[in-house]
């Protein structure tokens, strides 16, 4: 993982020069957040582990011209219509029900638009879906039925999203249901068991401008209607074009409380870089994590991960316990391990 020195010419105010060291006159000190310049960008895609085919196609994208959120979602696409990626898209896990619902979301940083969708049924790429929202709609978000007749009047057709394998783990998962299920007690204790699972991409071209896209199939065997982090802007992902994107995987639950995308954009707002806006974010979570999610030490008992990339191309990121991630520059995609709140 590397989030590579920037230049004090890469910082407006003197924020930059205090960290530095090189604060040469008597002027007062005025703290300013850090903003990146538009220049000296350096093209890069970083998303979750599930991403590596996904960060390779948009930065080959973005070099050629495409803008920053076509080419993140063309990347994400790849696992939404991948049926042996049960957390996204077709072949995702399904709800208690059987049903697979889908969320996802997406923020433009040069126009300051974005588009979500929630709980959407038969739709492959709701990723797609999420853009036209944002697109020829003044609104960021559709769900369930609606959002399903929207896609459907722009071409898109409903399919079936169980494969073979995914109906048989809900099968199997139905048939030993009970203690573990997506369902609480008022005394409840201890965590609730499932498979989560989601892709993230941020994506920077060389001109400095930034988006965001992230896709999932939700917890599973979640009650039907749960809408999770992916589908809410601010959380699942988030984009500032003058400073930078964020987008998480894991539990959303406690990112939703902790409004993750938005509040890791902060923190590279303030000069911190993406790893380590990453890491205080993680620990804002656990700070708001209840003690039914946490273990005998205090420490969270789920996983959360946080990925994050700022306008100078720099990259980060980081989860409660060991973790990949992928990520894609003039190197090359490859995996990387994030950094880590918790041994």
């Amino acid at each position: 993982m590397s989030d590579s020195p920037l230049s004090r010419r890469t910082f407006l105010g003197t924020a930059g020069a205090v960290v530095a060291g090189t604060a040469l006159t008597p002027r007062p000190v005025v703290a300013a957040p850090a903003i990146l310049r538009r220049s000296f960008a350096a093209p890069v895609a970083i998303s979750s582990s599930n991403g590596l085919r996904g960060v390779a196609r948009a930065v080959e994208l973005v070099l050629a011209g495409t803008d920053t959120l076509d080419a993140g979602i063309e990347g994400v696409k790849i696992q939404e219509l991948d049926p042996k990626d049960s957390s996204v898209g077709y072949g995702g896990l399904p709800n208690e029900e059987g049903v697979v619902q889908l969320d996802a979301s997406c923020m433009h940083g040069p126009t300051k638009r974005a588009g979500a969708v929630g709980a959407l049924e038969g739709i492959k790429t709701p990723s797609e879906v999420a853009r036209l929202v944002m697109k020829y709609t003044p609104h960021i978000m559709l769900v369930g039925k609606d959002a399903q007749r929207f896609a459907l009047s722009y071409g898109f057709q409903l399919e079936d999203l169980l494969t073979p394998e995914s109906r048989e783990a809900w099968l199997q998962w139905r048939a030993n249901r009970g203690a573990n299920d997506n369902w609480l007690s008022p005394d409840v204790k201890g965590p609730m068991r499932h498979t989560t699972g989601t892709i993230n991409m941020n994506v920077v071209n060389a001109a400095g401008d930034i988006s965001s896209v992230t896709t999932t199939s939700g917890l599973s065997w979640k009650v039907p209607g749960r809408v999770g982090d992916s589908a809410a802007v601010g959380a699942g992902q988030y984009t500032d074009n003058e400073i930078g994107a964020a987008g998480s995987t894991g539990l959303g639950e406690m990112n939703i409380m902790a409004c993750g995308g938005f509040l890791t954009v902060e923190h590279m707002r303030q000069g911190m870089s993406p790893t380590d806006a990453a890491l205080a974010t993680l620990k804002r979570v656990v700070a708001m994590t209840p003690p039914r999610l946490l273990d005998e030490r205090g420490r969270p008992n789920y996983q959360l991960q946080f990925y994050a990339v700022n306008k100078k191309g720099q990259y980060g990121a980081a989860a409660m316990t060991r973790s990949p991630f992928a990520v894609c520059d003039e190197k090359g995609a490859r995996i990387e391990q994030c950094a880590t709140l918790f041994s």
